[in-house]
């Protein structure tokens, strides 16, 4: 028998293999990991989530997800609601019911249980969350309206879910004496009073000492959630089920609050999101019991496609009536709607406490929830993406890049990706270079990528690395360390700067934490680039064989004084030239290098210079 330490280490290894797996089959890691948990549950009986946790699976649950959807309110700004406002509105409150009733009534047909507990189950059922939401939405890659608005919807409708649920639960209450509908409504107000008021309490004191730098920068992760956890306990003792409201209007405030930086916040959060949703969804599949899934039947499967087919289209074809959505959006936005750990939580919760009120039947609410998250989350990971590209609705796969700077050297490099089927965007502060820049045919953005301007208004739509290739070295610098958390490392690339030529010392030159990858060589500086292409040094390609390798490429008379750029694999992916990593270019890869005009002046230009020269002599000079 494993030891709570070895099973606790089990489940963060298999999670980590999971999201590796995912990674490496661009599928998202939530398909991954509740097959892990089936495996080493039911199957190995190897986790034993009850046995493991006790009293405290529930209580850990709990803060887990209010942690997750603190993070996942912390991306949401009200500037996306521009165009998706209404839409992301209308799902949220009377497209979550049209979905509850329809999902109660296919419950009560298919499963045959009583219309209390059927209502109760299609209440819980109209959250998403972003536990789900967010993983599928890296993979599947819609345009930016669609994913804004599953986003929104998903982060939203998590606390709301659980408050629809409480005033059920508080009206079959009701029915067996406990209470009545003025107390069932009295309690649903209290909850969203205290939800709204401590939220934006928490949410304004907490970005106050953000925005005058009361804390130290080392403590404001430990802060933030120390803070989320305290603001989540003091509002579940203030009123139950308040708490992921109370969390969510917190990270909504603060994304939205002037003048405080919550990008480091979102850093930590972020990888911690990634620890508690691989913990949480192993040790919730490892819970399921196939004897209890076998008493559903086939109605169980019937309920699924009830919700994906028919519950689902309809609240959101209602709901964005009139909206900018095209019908093709509509259709992605109608498949995806997977549920998550909120919906697993929840039902489990009052499962429980329907039992307990005698509720013999309340028992096949849990079967059915992860029946129907199971089936959600396998489908929809398995098609969402292929629907979003026969739709036209999905993002361009993110190989291009963000180029710092719109000169003759970003312009000419930028022309040789564009020729390696590779999307660019050129930012510049200088007009003249966004107009060279734009009759060039290339696309660009007219300001300081490190402005406010950019951080509202940059549209990364298909950016997958940056460049730093203005003339201003630390402008390059900032520019990377800006964006180090938008693109992978090895993608983040800018030129060495003249400085760090002179003064090799460590002490002086820009730590490579902060400029990335140094583009080229350490010698190879935009003035000296933009002197050769001054001169007339073109960027070309050459397509290396087994003849012709890039040795006998590098040892030919012509390419003395070439600089390599970068090369595009077979693959079709594109790998740069830098002095950290020994680049091998192999056969049938494109090599691109900036070539120098020949320095042997051509027949023409020498009869011209002796003309001059004759004609120089034949000319009096003025002083005499």
């Amino acid at each position: 028998m494993l030891t709570p330490v070895t099973v606790f280490a089990l489940i963060a290894v298999t999670g980590l293999a999971c999201q590796w797996l995912a990674w490496r089959a661009r599928l998202p890691a939530i398909l991954f990991l509740l097959l892990s948990g089936v495996l080493l549950g039911p199957v190995a009986n190897v986790v034993k989530p009850d046995e493991l946790f006790g009293d405290l699976l529930f209580p850990f649950i709990s803060l887990s997800v209010a942690i997750i959807l603190f993070e996942g309110s912390l991306t949401l700004k009200f500037r996306q609601l521009q165009d998706i406002g209404s839409v992301v509105r209308n799902m949220v409150s009377y497209g979550a019911l049209i979905n509850a009733v329809i999902t109660t009534v296919a419950v009560h047909f298919l499963i045959g249980i009583s219309w209390p507990l059927a209502a109760l189950f299609g209440a819980i059922m109209v959250v998403t969350g972003p536990t789900v939401i967010v993983p599928l939405l890296r993979t599947v890659k819609p345009n930016a309206r669609i994913a804004n608005a599953l986003r929104w919807e998903g982060i939203v409708i998590d606390p709301l879910g659980a408050l629809f649920a409480v005033l059920v639960f508080e009206w079959i209450s009701a029915q067996q004496g406990h209470g009545d509908w003025l107390h069932a409504t009295w309690i649903f107000l209290q909850t969203i009073v205290v939800g709204n008021l401590l939220g934006a309490l928490a949410g304004y004191l907490f970005g106050l000492l953000l925005r005058h730098r009361w804390l130290p920068e080392y403590l404001q992760n430990f802060a933030t959630l120390a803070t989320v956890a305290g603001v989540f306990a003091c509002a579940e003792s203030l009123r139950h089920e308040s708490g992921l409201l109370t969390v969510t209007i917190m990270g909504i405030w603060l994304a939205n609050m002037r003048d405080v930086n919550t990008e480091d916040i979102l850093d930590f959060k972020e990888n911690l999101t990634i620890v508690l949703v691989s913990s949480l969804f192993i040790v919730l599949a490892a819970r399921i019991d196939f004897a209890d899934v076998e008493l559903l039947g086939w109605g169980s499967l019937g309920v699924l496609a009830v919700m994906q087919l028919l519950s689902r289209p309809i609240k959101v074809f209602i709901s964005s009536m009139g909206s900018v959505f095209t019908f093709k959006e509509k259709l992605l936005l109608s498949w995806v709607g997977p549920r998550g750990i909120v919906a697993a939580a929840v039902t489990a919760l009052f499962a429980l406490k329907l039992e307990q009120m005698g509720y013999e039947e309340a028992y096949l609410l849990v079967p059915l929830a992860f029946t129907v998250i199971m089936g959600t989350v396998v489908i929809q990971s398995l098609t969402a993406r292929p629907l979003a590209l026969a739709l036209d609705v999905a993002e361009p796969d993110s190989r291009g890049y963000l180029i710092m700077g719109a000169n003759p050297v970003a312009r000419a490099i930028a022309k040789a990706l564009r020729t390696a089927n590779y999307r660019v965007l050129l930012s510049d502060t200088y007009w003249d270079n966004i107009s060279s820049a734009r009759m060039a045919d290339l696309p660009t953005f007219y300001g300081s990528l490190l402005s406010e301007h950019a951080d509202r208004h940059l549209d990364l739509v298909g950016m997958g690395g940056f460049l730093g290739l203005s003339h201003h070295a630390e402008r390059n610098h900032l520019g990377a360390l800006k964006f180090q958390n938008e693109f992978p490392k090895t993608k983040i690339l800018s030129l060495a700067s003249n400085r760090d030529n002179v003064q090799k010392s460590s002490k002086r030159t820009i730590s490579g934490n902060h400029h990335g990858q140094v583009l080229f060589g350490d010698d190879t500086t935009f003035s000296k680039l933009a002197s050769l292409i001054a001169k007339g040094a073109q960027i070309k390609s050459t397509t290396l064989t087994d003849n012709f390798t890039y040795d006998d490429w590098r040892s030919h008379e012509s390419n003395a004084d070439s600089i390599p750029l970068f090369c595009v694999d077979t693959k079709g992916s594109v790998l740069w030239f830098t002095p950290q990593h020994q680049l091998e270019p192999k056969s049938q890869w494109q090599l691109f290098s900036l070539v120098p005009q020949e320095n042997k002046p051509s027949k023409e230009k020498t009869e011209r210079k002796q003309s001059s020269n004759k004609e120089n002599q034949e000319v009096p000079s003025a002083g005499k």
